[in-house]
């Protein structure tokens, strides 16, 4: 049987600022993110199953990465964890509630390696992340593909 790709788009928004970064991405901003999502594995082959010919519902692919990325994300702020800012953060999170403290740059790069690593651990069997795409904005986007990333492969 063939091996299938499905991908479904998703977008939110976020803001994050890159701490001692020496551009304006220093400063608080925000983005309209686009993100891709491809899966890839064989259909379904069961008459009496309701998904088949089915790879992966895609409900259920929507589930995963709203729980595991768009639902954490989604109108947040978030910005690297440092001893310098910390004071800085609880004083926004007192007022606005939705921060993200993270232990790297929030970069795309770092950003899209993160949610590569928060969805394939939910992904059921038979079912492979092909890759990722996240549009910073409408001409600037980091991918991610598992054929780039061998380290990647064993996740269960």
């Amino acid at each position: 049987m063939a091996v299938i790709r499905l991908t479904k788009e998703f977008s939110f928004e976020m803001s994050h600022a890159l701490e001692g970064y020496d551009g304006p991405c220093r400063q608080v901003h925000g983005h309209s993110y686009r993100f891709f999502v491809t899966v890839c594995g064989t259909p379904k082959h069961d008459p009496a199953d309701p998904k088949n010919g089915m790879v992966m519902d895609f409900g259920e692919l929507k589930r995963i990465v709203n729980r595991t990325v768009t639902d954490r994300f989604d109108h947040a702020f978030v910005v690297r964890r440092t001893a310098e800012n910390a004071e800085l953060v609880e004083g926004i999170r007192a007022h606005f509630g939705k921060v993200e403290c993270v232990d790297y740059q929030p970069t795309c790069e770092n950003m899209i390696a993160l949610f590569a690593d928060l969805i394939r651990a939910e992904l059921p069997a038979g079912v492979t992340l092909f890759s990722l795409k996240l549009h910073e904005t409408a001409t600037s986007y980091a991918e991610w593909y598992l054929s780039d990333n061998p380290q990647a492969r064993e996740i269960r």
